[in-house]
């Protein structure tokens, strides 16, 4: 089994990866092949779509750019399972390298979307329930990953220490409190939740990274 240094506690993280705001929006379609592109999980049991925190987020990164910037909503049914958000999420991404090879992706996900996202840039072989990883040199068409609320991170740590290849690329948010990826301090569960980072401005820093990764 290939991992970039994970363990069975990536996959165990969803189950703390806990229920979000269900009022997000469907993401809307961008052109057929963007300059950039959004690729977000949202949270568990928000509806299909980007979600709250993956439409502001693909919103702010847009006024931070000058390029047309598209926005896809993984397919999944955000509800235990981070593996079926995580296959749907590299399927989509090779898609977009093969037909639009000049766009630059920008992955993200939030409470158990980074879950997602994580298997994606860290498995390398089949594994976890996850079955099509990002095959070599699809990493290239990444240019930046944002995860917010990220279960793993309280678990394993950065981004870094167990995927390397992404760890340039990727900015990890974290609001103060949020018991999902802070096990310090007093662990309030509304800082998990989507106004937390959104009305915090973590979301809109988390664009500013992104864009300067573009």
């Amino acid at each position: 089994m290939g991992v970039r240094p994970l363990g069975n506690t990536l996959f165990a993280t969803c189950m703390i990866a806990g229920s979000a705001l269900t009022l997000a929006p469907v993401a809307s379609a961008g052109p057929p092949c963007p300059g950039a592109e959004v690729v977000f999980a949202r949270g568990r049991e928000e509806p299909p779509g980007a979600g709250l925190v993956g439409d502001a987020f693909a919103n702010s990164l847009r006024a931070k750019t000058q390029l047309p910037v598209g926005v896809y909503g993984v397919n999944y049914p955000a509800d235990v399972d981070p593996a079926k958000g995580a296959s749907d999420m590299s399927n989509h991404v090779q898609y977009m390298a093969k037909h639009c090879p000049n766009t630059r992706e920008v992955l993200g996900g939030y409470s158990l979307g980074a879950v997602s996202a994580d298997l994606v840039i860290a498995v390398t072989q089949p594994s976890f329930g996850f079955k099509n990883p990002l095959p070599p040199g699809i990493d290239q068409h990444v240019a930046a990953v944002a995860l917010f609320g990220n279960g793993t991170q309280r678990v394993l740590g950065p981004v870094p220490g167990f995927s390397p290849a992404f760890a340039g690329k990727t900015i990890e948010e974290c609001a103060p409190g949020d018991p999902i990826c802070n096990g310090n301090g007093k662990a309030v569960w509304a800082s998990h939740l989507q106004p937390s980072y959104i009305d915090s401005g973590l979301v809109d820093q988390a664009a500013g990274f992104a864009a300067g990764k573009l």
